[in-house]
């Protein structure tokens, strides 16, 4: 019997990776390598991902999926959403020093791991749509570059010297407000900026039928090109997977899984996207999933 293929994969322990690294579900052509990463900074696998194909399947967010698209790295992104979450609550203040209103935000500092992070593509297009406020109308003070090596930050972010973290420059008065998605910091010495966060987010969610999507899966072309039917099999895995996280009708669901599940929102990311400058021209769906479709074949699509 021909052992099964291998394909080192990076996707952070669980509700998909669980049931394939525990052995529930499994497959006699292929096999999941796991590198170990810390939920926290899982996003430490993308800058080698995008810009040096590291793994056979990765983890990846999804503005940083759909500039490597548009910059035409060789990955391909695969119909499968690992982690979404409401966003709103994401952004926080220091609360000594007051907590800006989020209608007055135009003209204030507010600090991000990256530009380019997912989190702050949600963020800002929640102020967009809730306040009208226009993204270049704030300052954004960033702490790392993009993921992809191609993209440039826009004229109005500022990339921050020194070593501060988001909550010490939030602390010491260098930024107005932050965003912050799985660190988010605990404790009562900071406050969200908007007190309704969950409402709306709730509402939000009524109305599109969708949570905001932070991560997806991918795959590198090299993979895709030496061993398809690996690539195949791992696809059928995490929709094992997927089938074990059902949920109730009429409850938010973090997890997604084929191409008709992802047509809407990926065409609500990518006007999000070219309104932030994070794209520089809108992707087409055939762009986005067609190598996907004609990799799993046009039936799954």
């Amino acid at each position: 019997m021909t052992a099964p293929a291998a394909l080192r994969t990076v996707l952070a322990t669980g509700s998909l990776a669980t049931p394939i690294k525990q052995g529930v579900v499994s497959s006699p052509r292929v096999r999941l390598d796991f590198v170990d990463v810390d939920p926290v900074h899982v996003h430490d696998a993308f800058t080698p991902m995008v810009r040096n194909q590291a793994y056979d399947l990765c983890e990846l967010a999804i503005v940083t999926c759909l500039q490597a698209i548009a910059y035409s790295r060789p990955i391909v992104m695969l119909p499968v959403v690992v982690a979404s979450r409401f966003q709103r609550s994401c952004l926080i203040a220091y609360r000594p020093r007051g907590v800006p209103a989020a209608a007055e935000l135009a003209g204030k500092r507010i600090g991000v791991r990256a530009y380019t992070q997912t989190t702050g593509m949600w963020v800002r297009a929640h102020l967009t749509e809730d306040y009208g406020l226009l993204t270049p109308s704030m300052r954004w003070i960033t702490r790392e570059p993009a993921h992809a090596e191609e993209y440039s930050d826009p004229l109005f972010v500022e990339l921050a010297g020194g070593n501060k973290s988001l909550p010490d420059m939030l602390r010491e008065g260098d930024i107005d407000a932050a965003i912050l998605g799985r660190d988010l910091p605990k404790g009562e010495e900071f406050a969200p900026v908007i007190p309704d966060a969950a409402a709306r987010d709730r509402a939000w969610w009524q109305q599109h039928g969708f949570m905001p999507i932070n991560h997806m899966m991918v795959v590198s072309c090299d993979a895709s090109r030496r061993d398809p039917g690996a690539v195949q099999a791992a696809y059928g895995l995490l929709g094992q997977a997927y089938e074990l996280n059902a949920i109730p009708s009429g409850t938010p669901n973090p997890l997604r899984f084929g191409f008709d599940s992802l047509r809407e929102p990926l065409r609500w990311i990518i006007e999000a996207c070219l309104e932030q400058g994070l794209l520089t021209r809108r992707l087409s769906l055939d762009e986005v999933l067609g190598p996907a479709a004609d990799l799993l074949g046009r039936a799954h699509a």
